[in-house]
């Protein structure tokens, strides 16, 4: 009740830190936390000290006890305990009786109601003592509890229950409030000010107020029977949510609209049937917390009119009066919140004020009844005790009107008994009076338009509109910002019959609303025409939510203060002495930024971040601080100017204030009753004989009591705690708080009376009815467009920095309340957002300064401020006399400046009360010299703006428009011919001017009347200067180098040219790290970097013309990563060198013709594509390969059209200078043929080979394109011509055509194949007889076709060339290693800056070990080395990024262009083997490249060998070639077709499948017929002997005896072993195959024979054979080929050849076997 937790620091944090003594010579027990104690405020009053062992840290008063929290966390109390049976029930104030049942607990706050008491401990539990009627303790089934007692604080809405972390208590008379750790308040006892929805008393458990759940509170207070919440306003896009459209109970719309003909009927006049029960007699009865659904007056904003019945004389408002209705309509959004805070008081003291509220304005033009009017009209209304309450409530809000909110409306809970029911006939009244307001809403909807842009910012003083106040920018503060929150407050029943009620509603949903047909038509022109003007925009003087970066570090001041309970002495605080069953909030207080909130017993206090304190409820004795009235509405406090209050205390019918004075030693004000010496035991409701102050009175003991940190009242009590400043440490913090309050105080000042008026200058601003037009129009007009936007963003800055120290200055104060020491000094820890802040601040008022923004605001500011402006003069403490105008507006807005000297002898006034060695010291002198240094750089800025101002002021005028800008400031100008340009003309005139971004070269010629004809632009970011040597010359020359041009400026003199060059480089210094956005000019470089990012538009450069350039410079060329963008669309984005594309690049290029784009991706050299790149064209070809020169040159894939489009093809070889030339392969889809030779031109030239979808297959010569020459065509029956062509397919000349059966024509050939042929020649038909040299007519193919080492050329030569070696061989083995190092580390580099090709660790070390050559050691290749040349190679080949790997993949790629599709001839077998082992050579010929040790095709690495004979042996070749000893042959095939032939073996084996296909179905038909017989019955036909047969065989792992129909089961190991031939790829591997299968077949046999034997071909082949029967290998004809073909030549005469040529006979023996 009488205590409040101060500030919104975290009471739990702040108690687990002691307090830390500064020095050790400050003796905290004795001089910290002195506790005072005294009653009333007369002369003769002296406090008394009471004696405690520790300091005290937190006190609180009860109504005749206390409670008292002592470091370390230990309780006492004193005064009277009626709750204590056995023990002493009073304790005199100065001996405080400790709390043993808390021993062992660590309490961090204590609290006290009227005569019950709590305690907060570390861990967040809550203990509560004392009486308990009410069950304000939490605690069933007790009347008083004797001693603390824990209260369980759980939330029922877990399984199981969680228990609540407490922050801090609050109690009152009958109920206890807690805060816990989730910022969410819980309530327990009896009354309506607990806030919960129930009607069953007292509250036992501790329950959730669901009301403000989803609000962030940060601070409670109870009254005897009423709350108090301090709760932080919700964030603008919450407070924007959309208004619920329908009632919570019966579902229906809250908001109805009527479409009549010419216009519609908005209407919120929602009633439902669940919130009031009629009853017969015409009382209405209210369900249990349910309000009435029509209201009286619930809200101190509406119009009571709305309220009055309609026939009533002279109370119906004229609608047609639109001129009235606007007059009004301003008055009543809210002028009396208006800027200086005594306004409000003043706005009370005449209780005849009306409605109107501003300049008289209200009495006049009302279309409201004044006071006497209502109070006759409600004598008419038949119950009498109607009226009177009535009457008082309409009194208590007629000369009070604060901000028109609609929608949170204040809304009553009557609980039964408290007031009386309506009747029936105010019922009736009350319901006729609404058709009255129906059509002022309408008007009200063109009011909305005016307010449309205003309600997105707020204006907490005059000139803004009081409809849209503070709190939450962008809606209404503390308004139904919350869904929950206003579906609760429609539940309680609300109902709005006041125009201002709809205005937000209009607002909110203006689209909707506009819509609307016909709805204008009703609305006076006038305002639909204001509505419709363009105005400044508006800027919202409070920022919202803060500083981004401060976050948590600062208290919040966008706060609301939410109160509920019984309001019979107005200390609620709506404007009214109604009861709220549930928190409301206190609308004309939500813009008031107030920090701590304090309740009496029947009366409230807000204390604001400006130092104000606002009062309202029961004045009984003076205790508000004022005499104004009604005291239901917050008002100020009466105090002298100058007096800032930063903590407060209320009792039962006083106030406590803590306050700065004159010096930083605070001071204490009373308010309130007077407690005379003999009168102190009387009863407290007898008032005779006590006498009470009109405006707070300062007791004059305070000065005695030392560093007052808090004061806390209760009863009749009064308590102080204090602190003595020995070392100076404490007197210290005083004074750097004060400073803080004090100039913030300052900071708002000139906001609200100057900074605002300026702005709403601006604005669409009708203060009044008769405002001259031109007013809003002066502040756009003198400024500009350019400069208003620079005084918009002078005003946010300025707000951010109010703001900002409006934070502070709350955090120091609470600081000063609980933890006085050093780390709890955010300006410390966090320098960077003050720093920062004052930076911007002064960035924007010198960028408004430069551009004249002060010269041009003079004029509307005389207009405002008037000829004498001494307010100006005052605020911006200048004394001098007849100071322009524009001047005094300088110094106020560069006076915050000043503020930081005054940060920085505080800071080091603060350090000298430490030692020097301390952390503490050094902490503050850090903190002093940033705020030192940053006041020194601020205040060369000023200098900096005020010279450029000058500057432009006797500036040639045509230059300055295009020249002028806000952020630009003069360095230095050589009008004064100290700079000049050498070899300039006779007559030229060059004049050079250093800004700080840019040097601006003027040119004229003498004669001319205006000198500077041009001028040219130098931006510093790429600017490089440099001095000229001396030497002998008397020359002092500067070479400045820009993007396009350089040039020589010669100086006067030399230390001219040092100026200049030192004003130069570090004008590009500043201009390159941000324009030296802090700090001194003492740490800058002695150079600026010669490299750097820049972004420059190129203007002379013919390739550049007009293009913009961004990325990385050196020395005045692009250099590094960049991006160029032509005009015409075209951007490139990659590497520069010297100014041109070089490296890796991406370039696109718009298509004149179609609408779409060229892209190239790649590599570019000096300026041109150069190098591997993929181009896509706007018609939609790709090619895919190398680039020289911006032309397709050397190895690449083209592909034209797609498979569904008209000439799909793809081109797969050799390109040089764009045209296709060398060796190519090309598929032309659409025609089904596949074209593989030579190339020139783009035409086929030369030998080649053609294969179409048909099976027709042509070899030989092509000439212009055209099969012309002597060629081989052969058709799929083999049908063979052989001889002249003279067109594609056309036979024209000599020639032999072939049939399939061998007989042949001989002669001249003429016509196109396929179409009939002329034949001139002869016939011959083989004879049988012939011997087999005439038969032998079929043709050789491969001939005529390009040779193997002929193909791909270019794809080996690019490889090479990789490898740094100009041609094949011929280049350095070391260089070789060093270009492939390179080009991982480049590729790696790469795939590091783009995320989206991100290598996996294990490749990223793969690619490092592939940088470094296996073969470290040169000498002979051992086994060893062989291994890891091997292993080299494999990965190697596996990495496209290793030039071996990119060779690999290109081969791949080419051969499985060839082969595949249409390539897929079984003619062509030949040539794709013959190829496979071109690869082979080509690619061995780069592995002895790189490993020149490696033995060449053939050689012999011996195995290791211990016997050093052995090893003398093993190099002579005869005994390698003899004897059987172990030795390794080295050959292509061995070592590169492990790495080769799997990527090339789908393609390869499909062919020998079709070359085999005849052979392969003999021989499969025979296999399936054979396989038909069971074991026994093959092996016998096969001839295996009888002692080879097995007896038993294994089955699921027991032996089975072999019977006559047993099948599948003999030799089966064996046969399983064979079947894995198919899934093997190199001959190497198939051959291993064969040989498992002969072990598997001995061990078999062996095991059956249990004797060592040795097998003879006759006895092995039939058993071998059954094998290969059994294993069913579908195409083993193709195997047996591919083996043969690509076998080792050194392995065809050992053990593995003779298992092959067994493998073979076996093949062909099945074929021909016959079965009987």
């Amino acid at each position: 009740m009488h205590q409040h937790c101060h500030g919104q620091i975290s009471v739990m944090e702040s108690q687990r830190k002691r307090y830390a003594a500064p020095s050790s010579g400050e003796d905290s027990s004795g001089e910290r936390g002195s506790l005072h104690t005294w009653k009333g405020y007369s002369c003769s009053v002296t406090p008394e000290r009471v004696l405690l062992s520790r300091p005290v840290l937190q006190a609180a008063l009860g109504t005749r006890h206390g409670v008292l929290l002592v470091e370390g966390g230990q309780v006492y109390s004193f005064g009277e305990f009626r709750w204590k049976q056995s023990q002493v029930s009073e304790v005199g104030p100065l001996k405080p009786v400790l709390e043993s049942a808390l021993s062992g607990q660590c309490v961090v706050a204590v609290a006290a109601g009227s005569f019950h008491s709590g305690a907060v401990t570390e861990d967040g539990g809550v203990h509560m003592w004392g009486e308990n009627s009410f069950g304000q303790c939490g605690l069933s089934s007790l009347t008083v509890v004797p001693n603390p007692t824990p209260v369980a604080v759980l939330d029922p809405d877990t399984s199981p229950p969680h228990t609540i972390r407490v922050l801090e208590l609050a109690c009152g008379e009958q109920h206890s409030l807690a805060l816990s750790a989730q910022h969410e308040v819980w309530a327990w006892g009896s009354g309506c000010q607990l806030g919960l929805v129930t009607t069953i008393f007292p509250v036992w458990k501790p329950q959730k107020v669901e009301h403000l759940a989803g609000r962030h509170v940060l601070q409670v207070a109870c009254g005897a029977f009423h709350s108090l919440a301090l709760v932080r306003c919700l964030p603008p896009q919450e407070a924007r949510r959309p208004l619920p459209d329908k009632c919570g109970q019966c579902n229906q719309l809250l908001y109805t609209m009527t479409d009549k003909e010419d216009h519609v009927i908005i209407s919120d006049s929602h009633y439902c049937p669940l919130g009031v029960e009629l009853l017969a007699d015409g009382e209405a009865r209210l369900e249990p917390g349910r309000s009435p659904p029509l209201r009286l007056r619930g809200s101190p904003s509406e119009p009571l009119s709305s309220h009055t019945s309609a026939s009533a004389p002279g109370l119906h408002p004229s609608i047609t009066d639109h001129t009235d209705y606007e007059r009004r309509t301003v008055a009543q959004n809210g002028e009396i919140l208006t800027t200086t805070d005594s306004d409000i008081s003043a706005a009370g003291t005449d209780s005849d004020r009306t409605v109107g509220g501003v300049g008289g304005a209200g009495s006049q033009n009302s279309p409201y009844p004044d006071d006497q009017a209502v109070k006759e009209y409600l004598k008419k209304l038949s119950d009498t005790s109607l009226a009177e309450e009535t009457a008082k409530m309409t009194i208590a809000g007629a000369s009070f009107q604060p901000p028109a909110d609609s929608l949170d409306l204040l809304t009553s809970d009557l609980l039964p008994g408290v007031m009386p029911v309506t009747t029936s006939s105010a019922l009736n009244s009350l319901v006729s009076s609404c058709a009255s307001a129906v059509a002022e809403r309408v008007v009200s909807t063109c009011e909305a338009l005016s307010l449309k842009k205003r309600i997105n910012c707020y204006y907490p003083g005059v000139g803004g509109v009081a409809g849209a106040p503070g709190g939450v920018p962008g809606g209404f503060p503390g308004g139904p910002a919350e869904e929950r929150v206003r579906l609760e407050e429609s539940m309680q029943g609300k109902k709005s019959c006041s125009t201002g009620d709809i205005r937000e509603e209009e607002a909110e949903g203006l689209s909707r609303r506009l819509s609307l047909p016909g709805l204008l038509s009703q609305v006076s022109p006038r305002l639909l025409r204001r509505a419709s003007r363009p105005r400044v925009r508006a800027v919202p003087l409070t920022p919202v939510g803060g500083l981004p970066e401060a976050g948590e570090l600062l208290p919040s001041l966008q706060t609301e203060v939410w109160s509920w309970g019984r309001g019979e002495e107005g200390q609620l605080g709506h404007g009214d002495n109604l009861p709220r069953l549930q928190p409301l909030c206190i609308k004309c207080l939500s813009s008031k930024e107030v920090v701590l909130v304090a309740a009496g017993a029947h009366h409230s206090l807000a204390l604001t971040a400006q130092s104000q304190v606002f009062s309202w409820g029961s004045n009984s004795s003076g205790q508000l601080g004022h005499m104004a009235c009604p005291t239901t509405i917050p008002r100020l406090a009466k105090l002298s100017e100058g007096i800032r209050v930063w903590d407060v205390g209320a009792g039962a019918q006083h106030t406590l204030l803590l306050a700065d004075g004159d010096c930083y030693q605070p001071i204490l004000y009373y308010s309130g009753q007077q407690v005379r010496e003999a009168a102190q035991d009387a009863p407290q409701d007898q008032t005779e004989g006590y006498s009470y102050t009109q405006q707070p009175v300062l007791l004059p003991f305070c000065m005695n009591l030392g560093y007052v940190s808090g004061v806390f009242a209760g009863g009749q009590s009064c308590v102080a705690l204090a602190d003595r400043n020995v070392t100076g440490f404490i007197a210290s913090l005083h004074e750097l708080a004060a400073a803080e309050r004090k100039f913030y105080c300052k900071l708002s000042s000139v906001k609200n009376q100057i900074l605002r008026p300026l702005l709403d200058l601006g604005e669409n601003c009708y203060s009044s009815a008769g405002q001259r037009p031109w007013v809003r129009e002066s502040l756009g007009t003198a400024l500009g467009p350019a400069s208003t936007v620079l005084l918009q963003s002078l005003a946010r800055c300025y707000c951010r920095l109010c703001h900002l120290t409006g934070q502070h200055s709350a955090l120091l104060t609470a600081n000063l309340r609980r933890r006085r020491e050093v780390k709890s000094l955010v300006m410390l820890e966090h320098a960077s957002i003050f720093l920062d802040t004052y930076n911007e601040y002064c960035c924007s008022v010198g960028n408004f300064l430069v551009m004249g923004g002060f010269q041009a605001l003079a004029k509307p500011s005389l207009d405002f401020f008037g000829k004498c402006p001494e307010l100006l003069q005052r605020l911006a403490e200048s004394s001098e006399e007849n100071i322009p105008l524009s001047d005094l507006l300088v110094a106020l807005f560069y006076l915050p400046m000043r503020h930081l000297h005054e940060y920085g002898r505080l800071l080091l006034k603060l350090g000298t009360c430490f030692e020097v060695s301390s952390v503490d010291y050094q902490k503050l002198q850090d903190g002093c010299s940033k705020f030192e240094a940053l006041a020194l750089h601020l205040k060369r800025r000023r200098k900096e703006a005020e010279y450029t101002y000058h500057f432009w002021k006797s500036f040639p005028g045509k230059m300055t428009d295009s020249l002028r800008k806000p952020p630009r400031r003069l360095i230095c100008e050589s009008s004064n011919k100290a700079l000049t340009l050498q070899n300039s003309g006779r007559f030229s005139v060059n004049w050079f001017i250093l800004f700080n971004d840019a040097l601006v070269h003027a040119q004229g010629v003498v004669p001319y009347k205006s000198l500077f004809s041009t001028h040219h632009v130098f931006p510093l970011a790429t600017l490089w200067v440099e001095p000229i040597p001396e030497e002998n010359t008397d020359l002092y020359g500067l070479k400045v180098i820009s993007p396009e041009e350089t040039f020589t400026l010669l100086a006067c003199s030399s230390m001219e040219k040092a100026k200049w060059l030192r004003s130069i480089k570090q004008a590009v210094d500043q201009a390159m790290s941000g324009a030296g956005q802090s700090g001194s000019g003492a740490g800058q470089r002695a150079e600026p970097p010669i490299s750097r990012t820049a972004s420059y538009t190129f203007y002379k450069d013919s390739r550049l013309k007009e293009a913009t350039y961004e990325g990385r410079w050196l020395a005045g060329k692009p250099n590094g990563r960049g991006m160029v963008k032509w005009l015409d669309g075209r951007i490139y984005t990659g590497t520069f060198k010297n100014g041109l594309e070089d490296g890796f690049g991406d370039y696109v290029m718009p298509s004149k013709t179609l609408n779409l784009n060229d892209h190239y991706q790649g590599h570019w050299k000096e300026g041109k594509m150069h190098g591997i790149g993929t181009y896509k064209y706007a018609t939609g070809e790709l090619y895919e390969g190398s680039f020289q020169d911006n032309m397709r040159h050397g190895h690449g894939m083209l592909r034209s059209g797609t498979l569904n489009s008209s000439s799909p093809s793809v081109f797969i070889g050799q390109w040089v200078h764009d045209k296709k030339t060398g060796y190519g392969v090309f598929d032309d889809i659409t025609r089904g043929e596949k074209y593989m030779g030579m190339w020139q031109d783009d035409q086929r030239q030369g030998t080649g080979v053609i294969v179409t979808q048909f099976g027709l297959y042509y070899e030989g010569a092509f000439n212009n394109n055209k099969m012309q020459g002597t060629g081989v065509l052969l058709s799929e029956d083999n049908t063979t011509y052989e001889g002249e062509f003279s067109e594609d397919w056309t036979l024209n000349g000599k020639g032999v055509l072939t049939m399939a059966n061998g007989d042949y024509f001989e002669g001249t050939f003429t016509g196109e194949w396929g179409s009939g042929l002329k034949v001139t020649g002869s016939f011959f038909k083989p004879n049988l007889y012939d011997s087999d040299g005439d038969k032998g007519r079929a043709v050789k193919l491969g001939r005529l076709a390009v040779r193997p080492e002929e193909k791909w050329r270019a794809v080996f030569e690019e490889c090479w060339m990789r490898l740094g070696c100009e041609a094949p061989g011929q280049g350095e083995n070391q260089r070789a290693w060093e270009n492939i190092a390179v080009a991982l580390t480049t590729s790696r580099r790469q795939h590091r800056d783009c995320p989206e090709m991100n290598l996996s660790q294990s490749h990223n070390r793969t690619l490092e070990s592939l940088e470094f050559n296996p073969q470290q050691h040169v000498g002979p290749v051992t086994m060893e080395k062989y291994d890891r040349i091997r292993h080299y190679l494999i990965k190697a080949c596996d990495t496209p990024l290793h030039p071996l790997g990119r060779l690999m993949e290109t081969l791949v790629a080419v051969y499985r262009m060839t082969y595949v599709g249409v390539g897929a001839n079984r003619r062509l077998l030949l040539q794709a083997v013959n190829e496979i082992m071109s690869y082979l050579a080509r690619i061995f010929q780069l592995v002895r490249f790189l490993f020149p040790d490696l033995p060449e095709e053939g050689g012999v690495i011996p195995e290791p060998s211990s016997d050093p004979q052995d090893k003398k042996d093993s190099n002579c070749a005869d005994t390698q070639l003899e004897s059987p000893k172990p030795g390794r042959v080295v050959s292509s095939s061995s070592l590169l077709l492990p790495v080769l032939l799997p990527r090339l073996y789908p393609p390869l084996f499909t062919l020998y499948a079709l070359e085999k296909e005849r052979e392969d179905n003999v021989y499969w038909e025979c296999v399936l017929r054979l396989n038909k017989q069971p074991d026994m019955a093959l092996l016998a036909f096969l001839g295996v002997q009888h002692k080879f047969w097995p007896v038993s065989v294994p089955v699921l792992g027991e032996r089975t005896e072999v019977v006559s129909s047993t099948k599948d089961a003999c030799f089966a190991s064996a046969t399983e072993t064979l079947q894995q031939i198919s899934t093997t790829f190199t001959p190497s591997d198939k051959l291993q195959v064969i040989q498992l299968t002969f072990e598997e077949i001995t061990k078999e046999v062996v095991s059956s024979l249990e004797d060592s034997f040795l097998w003879s071909m006759d006895d092995l082949f039939p058993v071998f054979l059954y094998v290969v029967l059994r294993a069913r290998i579908r195409n083993l004809g193709s195997e047996v080929s591919l083996i043969e073909d690509l076998m080792d030549p050194c392995v065809q005469h050992g053990e593995h050849g003779i298992m092959f040529t067994t493998l073979k006979a076996c093949y062909y023996q099945i074929q021909h076997e016959k079965t009987t």
